[in-house]
């Protein structure tokens, strides 16, 4: 593995030329309010949560997605918004070391597959379209729903693509979140349905679609060994740059390095403390032969 500069990748993030892609360990750091107890966000802890701190069995322990079927057959759909609902609208966490990091630059676009609402608070002075996820849902060949945030609050209704006005921030949150209202992919189901239709095109807007070209992406917290989340993360990434990105992966294991290799992403060993604390060495292709300078990070 070549090192890495952090400090040109943030430069890449903080110009819009790299996309943060965050995974549950973006919330890494943030706890409750009161108790000072961890965010819920990777699978099991959501899992544990979920089921009133108990393990469920073990097949359904494998991922939080199989879980949520599991609790919506025997106890209907509902029940697991009102989980979601309850831990991410009625709580409070503090944010998060890389959240923090985020609202002191404000990228001009997101990827954030939680489902919690720090992304929105640290842009909650900032004018944003967000864009979220929907499945299951009858009257629409869309699988996304659109809000526009004019820096204090969202718009009443949801407003047609054609309507977005593109110079704003992209907070693209695929699996949902409560607010403005809730809306959320959490069982096999969802993932099923979501999935078919991103794939089929319908799953991001259309000036979004063409916004993506050439990005290339910097996954932050993000195991990649869940078949949902890498295939919704093949299609979301569809067109990205040469390479497509880089992914922060202490200790990857053998599948997590060939699902990379495939996708065209260099990992690198490293966690998020790492990319918020130090620097290394850059690769050639972000550093000028001629000055040692960074330049032309991102695509």
């Amino acid at each position: 593995m070549s090192e890495m500069n952090f400090q040109a990748l943030k430069a890449g993030v903080a110009s819009g030329d790299i996309v943060p892609y965050l995974g549950a360990g973006a919330l890494k750091g943030s706890s409750h309010s009161e108790t000072g107890e961890p965010i819920p966000a990777d699978s099991d802890s959501l899992i544990l949560a979920m089921n009133g701190g108990k393990p469920m069995a073990p097949r359904l322990m494998y991922e939080f997605a199989r879980a949520a079927m599991d609790v919506e057959l025997k106890r209907g759909r509902n029940a697991v918004h009102r989980f979601l609902d309850t831990t991410y609208a009625e709580q409070s966490w503090t944010q998060s070391p890389l959240h923090a990091w985020l609202e002191s630059i404000k990228p001009a676009y997101i990827v954030d597959i939680n489902r919690d609402t720090q992304l929105q608070q640290s842009y909650s002075t900032t004018p944003h379209t967000l864009i979220r996820g929907i499945a299951r849902i009858g009257g629409t060949d869309y699988r996304f729903r659109i809000h526009h945030y004019d820096g204090e609050k969202y718009s009443a209704s949801e407003i047609d693509q054609s309507a977005v006005d593109t110079s704003l921030p992209i907070l693209f949150k695929p699996m949902g979140s409560p607010a403005p209202d809730a809306t959320y992919i959490a069982s096999d189901a969802d993932y099923v349905d979501y999935i078919t239709e991103l794939m089929g095109g319908f799953g991001m807007p259309k000036f979004l679609k063409e916004y993506r070209k050439d990005k290339r992406y910097l996954f932050l917290g993000l195991r990649m060994t869940r078949d949902t989340e890498r295939m919704v993360l093949s299609d979301i990434i569809y067109a990205a740059g040469n390479p497509a990105g880089w992914a922060l992966i202490p200790e990857p294991n053998d599948k997590e390095r060939r699902f990379c290799k495939k996708m065209n992403l260099e990992i690198i060993e490293a966690d998020i403390d790492d990319f918020l604390g130090k620097s290394v060495t850059a690769p050639p292709e972000l550093v000028s032969k001629e000055a040692g300078s960074i330049q032309d990070v991102g695509c």
